[in-house]
């Protein structure tokens, strides 16, 4: 955190005018050129000079020495006394470093409340990045209530002064409304600002922008292009986007050997979508040869992070024996955390599984129970093998109303068993019975939109 003061330093030292009634420009030019090339001593003690004169700004940069340990050891304490030497003669610079210190912890005990008094005093006198950190803490509810208002407030007024990272909260509270009514346009203008001076996360969302057609016309190419920014510079997200662009073949021609290294670059970094998607390319050998353990190892990082497709594609691999030694208890595990997520394929099998006792005790009951869940979702199979245990009044009360209803909502997605379900039932239900079916399953699809 202090290094991108230390550049602040500089650049208030050498652009703006100070009032102080006894600045001396060559002790304070001598310290400045050592510190150039990299002689801390000679800066520091050159500075000292100044500093110990009540120069605040000489005060400020001797802080910051000690807090980077440059020309001395570093020492928060001896930092936090020449910081609060300047910010007493109101130094906005060093009001900014006492708000970091007590925000970050450093030096001092965490204390929000006093991070905010300090960053107010650098705000109010128009210091960009206290500005923006004032935003933070209100976006946070950071020893202040959270309010949005004041947050967008903060932020615009640095983003005003070209703070890229408020420019880009700026357009992000745009985007999603937060503080101001959502305005695409408006969003896109502060992203832009900040993706032109360089940030990453900017140019990650300015491609989203692109790619959505959110405050601009959709277009593929300039989404890559701000993708592929943002990506080179190592942004986690672009990364992953910009592989499933050359996945997909939206924006450039379709290359599954680009797609993998993206994917890979951000799965290396433990982006879990990422890992789940070099996964599939390495479960079916796209864009490198396939190779059913990699493809377990990288669904495994992603399932154990909570992804539920790879929770489910890593049961499957235990269920078919593939990558790994067949093993249905473990299938059912990870079937089991897939499902207890709503996800339906995950649901269905783990249906199977208790209905035909692999990998747990059969149990007809708890069969019905997870095939209903998936049968909600829309899931056919599911649809169908519920109506099938209707039928036959396995888990369940053999009903044919019921089992009737669910044949019709599996034929009605194409599935010929449903079809060939109705068609021996009709044979022993009366008029009535079928009327009360297909009175349930049109319910079903209104509840079920």
């Amino acid at each position: 955190m202090f290094s991108r003061w230390i550049i602040l330093i500089f650049t208030i030292f050498l652009f703006t005018a100070f009032p102080f009634s006894h600045f001396s420009r060559a002790d304070m030019d001598k310290g400045f050129e050592a510190f150039n090339r990299g002689d801390y001593e000679t800066a520091l003690k050159e500075m000292l000079i100044d500093a110990i004169k009540g120069e605040a700004i000489a005060q400020a940069m001797v802080g910051s020495m000690y807090g980077k340990g440059q020309g001395v050891s570093k020492d928060y304490t001896q930092a936090y006394r020449w910081f609060i030497l300047a910010a007493d003669q109101g130094l906005p610079l060093a009001q900014n470093m006492l708000g970091v210190m007590y925000n970050e912890g450093e030096g001092v005990p965490q204390n929000y409340v006093k991070a905010w008094r300090w960053f107010s005093l650098a705000a109010d006198q128009g210091f960009a990045s206290a500005q923006y950190s004032l935003g933070n803490m209100y976006f946070k509810g950071n020893g202040v209530f959270e309010n949005y208002a004041e947050a967008i407030k903060w932020y615009r007024l640095a983003a005003e002064q070209g703070d890229l990272m408020a420019q880009h909260n700026v357009g992000a509270m745009y985007k999603y409304g937060d503080g101001v009514p959502q305005d695409y346009a408006e969003a896109f203008r502060w992203f832009r600002l900040a993706a032109n001076q360089g940030s990453s996360l900017a140019q990650y969302n300015l491609g989203g922008m692109y790619f959505h057609g959110q405050g601009v016309p959709e277009n593929n190419e300039e989404a890559v292009r701000w993708y592929r920014l943002a990506a080179e510079q190592g942004q986690i997200d672009a990364q992953f986007y910009l592989g499933v662009m050359y996945d997909n073949g939206n924006g450039v021609p379709e290359n599954n050997e680009e797609a993998v290294r993206w994917y890979r670059l951000a799965a290396e970094q433990g982006y879990a979508d990422a890992q789940y998607n070099l996964g599939l390319m390495y479960d079916y050998g796209e864009g490198l040869p396939e190779n059913d353990e990699e493809a377990v190892r990288w669904y495994r990082f992603a399932a154990d992070q909570g992804d539920a497709d790879a929770q489910f594609n890593l049961a499957l691999m235990y269920d078919y024996g593939e990558g790994l030694p067949e093993n249905d208890e473990e299938a059912v595990r990870w079937y089991r955390f897939a499902a207890d997520q709503g996800y339906a394929k995950a649901q269905y099998n783990l249906g199977i599984m208790y209905e035909y006792g692999e990998g747990v005790p059969e149990n007809d009951a708890e069969a019905v129970r997870w095939y209903r869940l998936a049968a909600d979702q829309g899931h056919v199979k599911a649809q169908y093998n519920l109506g099938n245990m209707y039928d036959n009044g396995e888990g369940v009360p053999e009903n044919d109303v019921a089992a009737y209803m669910w044949f019709i909502l599996a034929a009605a997605q194409g599935n010929e068993s449903g079809k060939a379900g109705k068609k021996i039932l009709r044979e022993i239900m009366t008029s009535e019975q079928i009327a009360e079916a297909q009175r349930l399953s049109t319910e079903w699809l209104r509840d079920h939109p």
